[in-house]
């Protein structure tokens, strides 16, 4: 950031031009007693020099990724990203353009944007998927809506325990002043209790809502819940908080989901203290309609050459104005690129083989734990690349002695899950190394290594 002073002769200068004689006759529309008499009280100003040591300074307070042994998950992974993905959406004509409304001149955005869909279908096992939402947390929220604007007289949705708590409270928040009802399901051995969930379905259910892999880190059977949910004639809504499972497991789509929904940080995008992110939203062709947000579709111009165009767009500011499926006003276009980007570099077998590493990995930690004296696994059901520990010592007591030794341990469940207040959630991707691990182990074990 650079300092562009103005001189008095420059100052004097735009007054001119717009003709005001002092620079305070531009604040004569505010009443005289809501203006500020006395100076602020602030402290001197500074030159750019002590500035940015200042800054330098502050920054360094934070906890470094590089320097640091990072185990957390819950919702944000650290996944390694290709120096690709920065350099191409720096270049100009990504990062400056801004939303697609003139496709004569927008081809190359409306172009990556379809191709976001397409990876995101062809990894959800869905139909359609719509141009990105805000975040994983928003999008499951709108899913929500979407299921009961389909459902139209149901207003009763089922919402699993194990979704993640960030996920419910978002859709608790969408649905504050609405007619409709949440009822959370209890969790099983980590996964939603199928028996609790039989007997609520009714005419009165318009789905119901669960993760993939859950907020435990535990993979849900899909095809018993979206079989009891289909009974009811009800959703299925998945929400998927670590879409790099998807690349191991069966797809939601596959196994009988309505809508799948989710954040897409994992791919390409930095953790960046907790945003932005990126959220997708999928659906069957019978929902097309009703999905927020916008859609792109591919066509041919008068020249029969391959084109892009806005297909759908079902937003206030649009023609449907209240009839608008959502208020969703814009989407995350350069995060959708920078997914599109890491998908495309991976492609499907290589984005294999690092969800097999992040399985491996994951397992492998979790064994040497359980071993621990004092250490449990409070749930058997299978997990991808996190799992829940319960800890022999108070979890912020553990966690405050591991962060001397510079490891983040995990997310501590218990102010969202009571009676799990032992539970600590640990997560290992690729950037976790062999020796990482074996220090955590060491630590947790008490000693150091």
């Amino acid at each position: 950031m650079r300092y562009l002073p103005h001189t008095d002769a420059d100052i004097k200068q735009m007054l001119a031009t717009i003709g005001v004689a002092a620079t305070e006759a531009l604040f004569s529309g505010i009443p005289a007693d809501s203006r500020l008499t006395h100076p602020m009280e602030l402290p001197p100003g500074l030159a750019e020099s002590d500035i940015l040591r200042e800054l330098r300074r502050l920054a360094a307070k934070n906890a470094q990724i590089a320097d640091w042994s990072s185990f957390l998950g819950g919702g944000a992974y650290n996944h390694f990203i290709p120096a690709v993905v920065d350099h191409l959406v720096s270049r100009s004509e990504f990062y400056t353009a801004y939303t697609p409304y003139q496709p004569e001149i927008s081809q190359g955005t409306l172009q990556g944007i379809f191709e976001f869909q397409t990876m995101i279908c062809q990894l959800t096992g869905m139909d359609m998927a719509n141009a990105s939402m805000y975040d994983g947390a928003s999008a499951c929220a709108e899913a929500v809506l979407l299921a009961v604007r389909a459902a139209k007289k149901r207003s009763r949705v089922l919402l699993s325990a194990a979704l993640h708590p960030h996920y419910r409270q978002t859709i608790a928040t969408y649905c504050r002043y609405l007619d409709i009802e949440l009822i959370t399901i209890d969790t099983s051995n980590g996964v939603t209790a199928l028996e609790q969930v039989e007997p609520l379905l009714d005419e009165r259910v318009a789905a119901l809502v669960v993760g993939y892999p859950n907020y435990f880190g535990c993979i849900e059977d899909l095809s018993a819940l979206a079989a009891a949910a289909h009974s009811a004639d009800a959703r299925l809504i998945t929400a998927v908080a670590e879409p790099l499972a998807l690349a191991l497991y069966k797809s939601p789509g596959e196994l009988g989901a309505d809508i799948v929904v989710g954040e897409g940080q994992s791919f390409g995008l930095p953790l960046s203290y907790g945003g932005p992110g990126i959220g997708f939203f999928a659906v069957r062709n019978k929902d097309m309609r009703l999905l927020p947000g916008r859609l792109v579709g591919e066509t041919v111009d008068l020249d029969g050459k391959r084109s892009f165009v806005l297909t759908l767009a079902t937003r206030e500011q649009h023609i449907r104005r209240e009839k608008a499926t959502s208020n969703i006003c814009s989407n995350q276009g350069m995060c959708a690129l920078m997914v599109s980007i890491y998908l495309a570099l991976h492609g499907k077998q290589g984005l294999r083989q690092l969800a097999e590493i992040n399985y491996a990995r994951s397992h492998w930690l979790r064994e040497q734990i359980a071993n621990l004296d004092g250490f449990a696994l409070p749930f058997d059901a299978p997990v991808f690349n996190e799992f829940v520990v319960s800890c022999p010592e108070p979890v912020a007591a553990l966690k405050k002695r591991l962060e001397q030794q510079k490891i983040l341990a995990g997310v501590a469940i218990g102010r969202d899950y009571p009676g799990l207040e032992s539970g600590l959630l640990i997560c290992t991707t690729e950037q976790n190394s062999r020796q990482q691990m074996e220090q955590l182990v060491a630590a947790l074990a008490g000693g150091t290594q």
